[in-house]
């Protein structure tokens, strides 16, 4: 699967009733540009109000998740949010002349089938992942509600659901891969308990409901009371009950068509996280109340991610250049060579790596009793990673050495420690013309930025004797 963004090729409209509002409204789902996400448009509202897919803007979650931006309200965005996801794109504007997207079948299928007919186009930059490194979890505790997501190469989703009822018991659905969504879970409708449907004729909701968008477990007496305000609903001539515990007005797609559907729920609420994620969540009993309360926790953990700007690296791969290989590169020697291994190196940039131990020479006599490394040697060590970054460009690199000309905005944001391992990636800030390299190096422990600086440097042949 490809890593960069993308978008519509063009825009697709639809048509339909909003589930809860019971009102016509027009969808038209467009192209956006790159970092846009998924961005609501209320075209029938003065001055066409925008409502970002934003995990904080929701509000309520009470049969369908509602974003509000500013008074602007968006209902039951978790299915047309779930089908954008399950198509793998990450950028559209989706304008509609109503609160609330048409609820179709009560599924994604009908999404899916217009992002298709439209097409996807690939965008030039690279997607951002939260890549999962440890548990996180959240319980609801009035619920028992429980969402996990664990570490995985993938996007994994498993939910679990126990309803407790002898119509509906256990059931449980797993997307091994967000590729699997349009034939796996796409067309797994949204479900209601026939005690839950009464309560809400009652209160007027689910204006747009129709025989045909919503399975109905009956889970108590279908008295002629009942059956009566369901035939009156529905503009049914008459309503009876099939040997697997549904209403007579469909057919389940699935035998555990709850539990996908309670997936795909938690695909289009975890879309309002903002990131593409790398992680397998697994959600026991999962609603819209715990799945946004799990968003809301991720999308605190991405911004704070974003704010560190720490790199992914993998400490485990082969290294592009070992100690060996960097002494073939460059001149410094012991004690002064201050880079152990290289992980990475393109064009315009490379990731370098070094072990501070106790025994490092600097330690005798630079605070002995509390160890500190210099910080001038955190920066020697950025200019030594950049240096491998030009001479490694070169064919005889032997014969070159880098000179400093300048550093700049240099900033130490963390002591650095014996046992520590620090990470050190520098990045071109424009290309190299005449020997004169310009960069921004960081240095990294763990999760946090030790130092940070700008450098520019000349790279000119050794002078030989």
């Amino acid at each position: 699967m490809s890593d960069k963004q993308k978008t519509l090729k063009e825009e697709v409209t639809l048509s339909g009733i909003g589930l809860h509002t019971g009102k016509e409204v027009t969808l038209t789902i467009k192209p956006a540009k790159e970092n846009t996400g998924f961005v609501f448009v209320r075209t029938d509202l003065e001055g066409q109000p925008h409502v970002e897919a934003d995990v904080n803007y929701v509000t309520t979650t009470e049969r369908g998740t509602t974003l509000e931006k500013l008074g602007v309200r968006i209902h039951t965005c978790e299915h047309l949010l779930a089908a954008l996801v399950g198509c793998d794109v990450d950028n559209a504007i989706l304008e509609m002349n109503s609160a609330e997207p048409p609820i179709m079948d009560g599924s994604s299928k009908y999404f899916v089938e217009a992002v298709e007919k439209a097409g996807i186009v690939e965008q030039s930059q690279n997607r951002e992942y939260m890549v999962i490194k440890e548990v996180l979890s959240y319980v609801d505790p009035n619920s028992g509600s429980e969402i996990t997501i664990i570490p995985s190469d993938n996007y994994e989703i498993t939910t679990m659901v126990d309803f407790g009822t002898k119509v509906l018991g256990t059931q449980n659905a797993t997307l091994k891969d967000i590729s699997e969504f349009k034939d796996e879970i796409a067309s797994a409708r949204t479900f209601s308990f026939l005690h839950e449907l009464e309560t809400l004729l009652d209160s007027g909701l689910i204006k747009g409901g129709d025989i045909s968008n919503a399975i109905v477990y009956v889970d108590k007496e279908l008295t002629p009371e009942t059956a009566e305000k369901l035939k009156k609903a529905f503009r049914k001539d008459d309503v009876s009950i099939r040997p697997n515990g549904i209403l007579d007005n469909l057919t389940l797609n699935y035998p555990n068509e709850a539990a996908r559907h309670k997936l795909l729920d938690v695909i289009g609420d975890l879309a309002l996280t903002g990131v593409r994620l790398k992680g397998k969540v697994i959600a026991n009993k999962p609603g819209h109340f715990v799945n946004t309360q799990f968003a809301k926790k991720l999308n605190r953990q991405w911004k704070l991610q974003k704010k560190k700007n720490v790199p992914d690296f993998d400490l485990t791969k082969e290294p592009v250049y070992d100690i060996n290989g960097i002494m073939k590169l460059m001149p410094h020697r012991y004690p002064f060579l201050l880079i152990d291994k290289v992980l990475e190196l393109s064009d315009t940039h490379v990731v370098g790596l070094k072990n501070v131990t106790f025994n490092e020479p600097f330690f005798v006599g630079h605070f002995p009793k509390e160890p500190v490394m210099p910080g001038v040697l955190q920066v020697e060590a950025l200019a030594q990673t950049g240096g491998i970054l030009v001479l490694a460009s070169v064919p005889d690199p032997e014969n070159y050495s880098t000179y400093f000309i300048k550093i700049d905005k240099v900033k130490f944001k963390r002591k650095v420690i014996p046992g520590d391992t620090l990470i050190f990636k520098i990045e071109l800030i424009e290309p190299i013309r005449r020997g004169i390299v310009h960069m921004q190096g960081y240095g990294y422990v763990g999760d946090s930025v030790a130092v940070e600086a700008e450098l520019m440097a000349q790279v000119a042949k050794t002078k030989l004797d």
